[in-house]
């Protein structure tokens, strides 16, 4: 008979008329029982922070194994979204949309003259050598500078892929020109692909762009908009190409 069944056992006597309580005998029992449910609660709170404790415990490379330091947990890092980049160098690539004032990386292949004028300056674009980290597949970007009367180009937008391949079918990232500096640059891009014919939308009307291929890749063509009829910066609503057959690409 266990501790409880002789406590309960003991306690059920006073319902007997005849029966004697041996009250030294309940008390010592009920002390017994209380003692090992102490014991008990005592076992199973070490058991529950042991369990703890193994799911703390990391395992470097070395098979050593380490708890896990105490205290909160450090937020994940959440790398957000970036669609464009400096040209190659050393140092870090920066995330904004499109890199402005940037050095003067070296043209690749022919520097394209627009015929548009800036004073002295004339408005040019051209390809640029470009390195990701992690992204062997863009290797280029497309400019948007000024070259000088003595011959001297300077770049003032640079904007590039930052995932998949420069090369893929299709539009690539487009250059806004969204500073308040002067002179602002006429909106740009490139598409890869037979492209004879390409258009813009903005507030329901349609804008030509000027297209222009790249001398090292005829497949490259490089376009953009005049700024008298897009003003730079002014987002488009759309934008479409079409072949020499006027079928879209």
């Amino acid at each position: 008979m266990s501790e409880l069944d002789r406590l309960r056992d003991a306690m059920r006597a006073t319902e007997r008329p005849d029966a004697v309580i041996d009250l030294a005998r309940v008390m010592r029992d009920g002390r017994r029982l209380r003692t090992r449910r102490r014991v008990t609660g005592a076992a199973a709170a070490t058991l529950a922070a042991g369990l703890v404790a193994v799911t703390a415990v990391t395992v470097d490379p070395s098979g050593s194994r380490d708890p896990a330091p105490a205290g909160p947990a450090s937020p994940a890092a959440v790398a957000s979204p970036s669609v464009g980049v400096a040209p190659t160098s050393d140092g870090p690539t920066p995330p904004p949309t499109q890199a402005r004032g940037v050095p003067n990386p070296k043209p690749l292949g022919q520097v394209i003259d627009t015929g548009i004028r800036h004073g002295v300056d004339l408005r040019v674009y051209y390809i640029v050598g470009v390195t990701i980290p992690g992204v062997p597949k863009v290797t280029i970007g497309l400019a948007a500078g000024r070259r000088a009367p003595d011959g001297t180009v300077r770049t003032d937008i640079l904007v590039n892929d930052v995932e998949g391949a420069d090369r893929s079918l299709g539009f690539h990232q487009i250059g806004y020109d969204e500073s308040a500096s002067t002179p602002a640059v006429p909106t740009f891009g490139y598409f890869v692909g037979p492209a004879a014919r390409i258009t813009g939308t903005v507030d329901g009307r349609q804008v030509d762009a000027t297209l222009a291929r790249w001398s090292l890749d005829k497949q490259v063509v490089i376009f953009w908009f005049d700024p008298s009829t897009l003003t730079p910066g002014r987002r488009l609503d759309g934008i479409v190409a079409h072949d020499g057959a006027g079928r879209r690409l």
